[in-house]
């Protein structure tokens, strides 16, 4: 565990606020607001110990920068194929899965599992029906 750190603080609660699953980039230029002399690499360093330390998710995107999310309760993601926004989604994965994946894997899987599922969302589906007529 790493010790306290104001700017650490800061960042933790801008990433708490935001509920689009921000870039770090995007963190970076929300904290810059608050704190104008705070580096980029500095923002950059703290996201990692934040993760480090399971106080945020990291979401690895299949395309673009990669995502984070405040750990507030347990749930799951889908990720939009074209627009690349993440979504939360809510639900247990029934131990009949875990134990079938389990076998499959010859290992054991995670306790703190999650689900990340790519699709396609409703704006983005709306938009392709618009121009398919």
């Amino acid at each position: 565990m790493s010790n306290y750190s104001k700017q650490r603080e800061s960042i933790l609660n801008i990433i708490k606020k935001l509920k689009t699953h921000p870039t770090a980039e995007e963190i970076y230029m929300k904290v810059k607001q608050i704190d104008e002399r705070i580096s980029r690499s500095t923002v950059y360093r703290n996201i990692n110990i934040l993760v480090e330390n399971a106080e945020i998710n990291k979401i690895s995107m299949p395309v673009g920068p990669d995502r984070y999310d405040y750990i507030d309760n347990k749930h799951n993601h889908v990720i939009c194929e074209k627009c690349g926004k993440v979504f939360d989604f809510y639900y247990e994965v029934p131990k009949t899965l875990k134990n079938e994946i389990q076998r499959q894997l010859s290992g054991k899987i995670s306790l703190t599992e999650s689900l990340e599922i790519n699709g396609i969302c409703y704006e983005c589906k709306s938009k392709k029906e618009k121009w398919e007529v």
